[in-house]
């Protein structure tokens, strides 16, 4: 299997993804994903290095979630805030009925409202947003669709997109099935990480497709963030990403493969 993990496995399928999957498993799995996130999301050092030098205590910011599923990563966002006693609220979207069904379904949070919606659909409502943000999304997307969110992002955003996930590697592979065999055994947690891994892309991939504007930053433990920040007011803007030849296609991945091996040779 770690062989295999050379290449991104674009045609494997997450267990939770079928619409016909068990859904009291679905369940524990939203259930339980507040524990993966607080180990392998990096959301803590996003807040505190990315967000919370945004926030203010007398002025609202607003945050944009995209593909919020069970949303843990939402509510320790406003919880974090509410703690440091700054205002932010928060927006938190899927499209998938079941995650906002669960999400929606637990104890309400002030500053935190839950929607069934694509990014497209606020973009066309012509929302904005202060922060855009999404955790372990990237790798769901085909090249089309990653274009597309990056496209949204950067419509959604008034200052800065922020798309955090996983990154491909042998040691994260091990690392994520090992620490996750004793635990977890009745939801979709483990065998649907090990499938994200597989999906997820190194960071000379990401970068590879990452269009102008846009910076990927490696953090720990085996993260990747995809980051954009509004140029200044008053500058000269960068074109939006879907007039760009730089616009995302996965396709590209490979072409860099081939570009690194022959380098290594």
């Amino acid at each position: 299997m770690l062989g295999k993990l050379r290449d991104r496995a674009v045609d494997a399928v997450e267990i939770m993804d079928d619409p016909d999957c068990d859904a009291e498993t679905l369940r524990r799995t939203y259930a339980n994903f507040r524990y993966v996130n607080a180990v392998v999301s990096g959301l803590r050092h996003t807040y505190r290095h990315d967000i919370r030098p945004r926030l203010s205590a007398t002025a609202e910011t607003s945050l944009l979630d995209i593909g919020s599923g069970g949303g843990d990563v939402a509510r320790s966002l406003v919880r974090w805030a509410a703690r440091d006693g700054l205002r932010l609220t928060v927006t938190a979207i899927d499209p998938d009925a079941r995650a906002h069904d669960y999400a929606s379904g637990r104890p309400a949070l002030p500053g935190l409202e839950f929607r069934r919606a694509l990014s497209s659909d606020l973009v066309a409502a012509g929302e904005r947003f202060d922060i855009v943000l999404s955790n372990h999304v990237l790798h769901h997307l085909s090249g089309t669709e990653l274009g597309a969110l990056l496209v949204d992002s950067e419509r959604l955003a008034r200052g800065l997109a922020l798309h955090g996930d996983i990154e491909r590697a042998p040691l994260a592979y091990l690392g994520f099935g090992l620490g996750t065999w004793p635990f977890f055994r009745r939801s979709f947690i483990r065998a649907d990480g090990l499938t994200s891994i597989r999906r997820s892309f190194t960071w000379r991939e990401l970068a590879a497709v990452a269009p102008l504007g846009w910076s990927v930053r490696r953090e720990v433990p085996y993260r990747l963030m995809l980051r954009w920040q509004a140029p200044p007011a008053g500058s000269r803007a960068i074109p939006p990403v879907a007039a760009r030849a730089e616009a995302a296609d996965v396709a590209q991945v490979d072409s860099a493969r081939a570009e690194s091996a022959a380098e290594e040779r």
